[in-house]
């Protein structure tokens, strides 16, 4: 599931926003007609993407947008044209024109998720030191703790999961690998399973739904009260 947030004073373009959102599908959607509510929040959960009015109501959308996260992807929706130039200086991956329709939307989703894969990437290789050396098939193989999306135990191995779909099997207990990741990004949410916590988009006593996906994790009864005061926490 991909996290956005929405801010715009307007009712009506935020309701257009939820449709379409929901009819793309693979979305999560927090809307907010307050800019500072709506930034609160964007500080707080660390959205993949923001979709951010200009306008609104003598606040700058603007400026708004050189406060947010470098983690977060922009796409401006405005019906002011003349604010195009001012957009892309704050680095807007796009810029919807009100009233736009689906199709529009959707290429503009689509420009984020590229510009969401392409910051995983970067990250991954600007940061040598938040690697993991791990024996694979009698190999030394070096995993992004940035590129995780669940480590699972299996018998005397582990399995990384990552993002893109790929996989890698180790021979190690899971305790030993949970010893080895930064505490305060990941999660041990099972006795099989640990997980990022920004991979985290939703969540219930019971489970975990990982974000950018459909998949689900169990939480483990003796897990779930930390689990939940963790997360709530987060959120």
């Amino acid at each position: 599931m991909i996290k956005c947030i929405a801010i715009d004073d307007e009712p009506i373009a935020l309701n257009i926003i939820s449709r379409y959102c929901e009819r793309r599908g693979g979305m999560t959607l927090e809307t907010y007609s307050s800019p500072r509510l709506g930034m609160q929040r964007v500080r707080e959960w660390l959205p993949d993407i923001v979709l951010l009015d200009i306008e609104m109501n003598g606040t700058s959308g603007i400026e708004l947008a050189r406060q947010l996260p470098q983690s977060c992807c922009l796409i401006f929706t405005t019906a002011y044209v003349h604010y195009a130039l001012d957009g892309f200086e704050v680095n807007a991956v796009d810029f919807l024109c009100k009233p736009y329709f689906y199709e529009r939307f959707d290429r503009a989703v689509q420009k984020a998720e590229q510009w969401l894969r392409m910051h995983d990437l970067l990250n991954a290789s600007e940061s040598p030191a938040r690697q993991l050396l791990l024996k694979s098939e009698y190999k030394n193989v070096t995993v992004s703790v940035d590129t995780i999306l669940y480590i699972e135990s299996i018998d005397n191995y582990i399995k990384i999961h990552s993002a893109d779909g790929s996989s890698l099997l180790s021979k190690m207990p899971l305790h030993a690998i949970e010893e080895q990741l930064p505490a305060d990004e990941f999660i041990r949410i099972h006795r099989s399973f640990i997980v990022p916590r920004k991979r985290i988009g939703k969540f219930s006593r019971t489970e975990v739904i990982l974000t950018k996906t459909s998949g689900s994790l169990p939480i483990g009864k003796k897990y779930a009260d930390d689990v939940l005061t963790i997360l709530k926490k987060e959120r």
